[in-house]
């Protein structure tokens, strides 16, 4: 291998003593990012009557963070080689409390969206150290055990962290309103620094390592210049520029492959660590994300918007409307433990069958109920919904990074990491974007049935990503395939 990949982790002789406790920490983090990247769909609408924004704001107040953390994330992996994980994880944990203090007392949607960008930054130096830690903390034979944690905890805080925002939202503590749901960060995060310097294991750092700037630069321009025109074009009347943001993402994302595949074979450090697109699992669950993913974040943004601006329903309402959701997915959850050893890659066939049936059960509910559909109503498509994706999500981690060796698991996380947050911010550029541009077709308020139908058409883009989502299912193994020193 060449000389950018970082020493072989201890997964020695002897698991880490504190491992369980340290997953706790790294699972905390894991809930911040999460709710930071969620919360920002319920409370989208009373921010912009707080502050200012358009209705663009809505989708860039989520967009900002996750395209912002989507490109550290790949030089955030890297950093946790050169100076260790542990050191990296409790600076961007360090940072990330901090800006979501800024957040807190933002003034105007652009300092709010300009705080966002930083806090994905110091969240992008934080969030790949977890799944690096993991296989370096764990015993392979306890891996499946950790990973089947980190699924439930990060798909249950995807489907909570609106209601949560909901209720942080309504409750107006302190009369900080939506503000609340930023300075919430604060008491977690110093928590889970106190805790992180006692229970994370420490690495030693590799200064001989080195970072891969081009990489990194080309990394990030093709990200920005693919999200940008995907979430303003349709404001802006689809201006020659935003054709011509998404031309340069795709000469980036080339030059970026090509420029990876030189530095490897000239021995200069690698952003992306390229022996792992030879591993099929590793490939095909990076695009599996993309997909899944997408459809997770984007088909929660349209539901809040719809519950909210077309329904009428306030934050709190809005963020109980998805609880039957939450319970799907805590069925899912636990029948995907139960029957992961002996069902393994069918689980996500099952779970994305039962995703693409809830979505389709919702737009059907919406069409017959019309402005008058309540919580209950769609309920049993909602849960559907959810148990779906609670087995989708459990057995993705661990089939994916099962077969990646351990001097590829800070490179292998930070990707993995990266491509959900790219996906999680296509999806909320796409969906929103197929959502407004219905919603607001017309000059002057809504028309009637405006909602309802930009709702329908949303789900079914959303349900078409998962269905891609499930083809790609089928490249993945069957099972995890744990990696086995040469």
């Amino acid at each position: 291998m060449s000389t950018q990949l970082s020493p072989s982790p201890s997964r020695a002789t002897t698991p880490h003593p504190w491992r369980w406790a340290a997953l706790f920490v790294i699972l905390a983090a894991e809930v911040m990012d999460l709710l930071d990247a969620l919360v920002t769909v319920i409370a989208g609408p009373s921010v912009v009557r707080d502050i200012g924004g358009t209705s663009t704001s809505i989708q860039w107040f989520t967009a900002a963070y996750t395209v912002a953390m989507a490109a550290g994330l790949l030089l955030g992996g890297r950093l946790g080689d050169i100076h260790g994980r542990r050191r990296m994880f409790l600076v961007g944990m360090a940072g990330f409390t901090i800006a979501s203090l800024v957040c807190a007392a933002a003034q105007s949607p652009e300092m709010l969206l300009a705080t966002r960008v930083v806090q994905g930054f110091f969240g992008a130096a934080m969030i790949p150290q977890g799944l690096g830690m993991i296989k370096e903390m764990f015993p392979p034979e306890e891996l499946g055990r950790a990973f089947g944690a980190f699924g439930p905890v990060m798909g249950l805080s995807s489907v909570g962290g609106p209601v949560l925002a909901g209720w942080l939202v309504s409750s107006d503590f302190f009369g900080l309103g939506w503000r609340m749901i930023f300075a919430i960060n604060v008491p977690i995060g110093v928590a889970g620094l106190v805790a992180g310097l006692r229970y994370l294991p420490a690495s030693a750092p590799r200064r001989d390592l080195h970072v891969d700037v081009p990489g990194s630069l080309l990394a990030t321009l093709g990200m920005t210049s693919l999200i940008v025109p995907l979430i303003q074009g349709r404001e802006l009347g689809w201006p020659a520029w935003c054709l011509a943001l998404l031309a340069l993402s795709l000469g980036a994302f080339t030059s970026f492959a090509v420029v990876e595949r030189r530095r490897d074979r000239s021995g200069l450090p690698t952003l992306v660590v390229p022996s792992l697109f030879g591993r099929r699992a590793f490939t095909s669950g990076l695009l599996t994300g993309l997909a899944f993913f997408g459809s997770l974040m984007g088909s929660s943004l349209v539901f809040t918007l719809f519950v909210q601006l077309g329904l009428g329903f306030d934050a709190l309402h809005a963020g109980l409307a998805g609880l039957p959701q939450a319970l799907g997915m805590t069925v899912g959850f636990g029948l995907a433990q139960a029957f992961n050893a002996r069902l393994g890659r069918r689980l996500m066939h099952i779970g994305g069958a039962l995703v693409v049936a809830g979505m389709a059960g919702l737009v059907a509910t919406i069409g017959a109920a019309g402005a008058s559909v309540g919580i209950w109503t769609m309920a049993p498509a909602l849960l559907v919904m959810g148990a779906g994706m609670g087995l989708t999500m459990a057995p993705f981690f661990d089939i994916v990074l099962a077969g990646v060796s351990p001097e590829e698991s800070g490179s292998a996380s930070g990707t993995l990491t990266s491509v959900q947050q790219v996906g999680g911010a296509l999806g909320i550029a796409i969906l929103g974007t197929v959502f407004f541009s219905q919603v607001e077709a017309d000059a002057g308020p809504p028309r009637p049935g405006a909602f309802e139908s930009a709702t329908q058409s949303s789900l079914w883009v959303a349900a078409g990503m998962v269905a891609v989502g499930w083809l790609l299912t089928f490249l993945l193994p069957r099972r995890a395939e744990h990696y086995d020193a040469p």
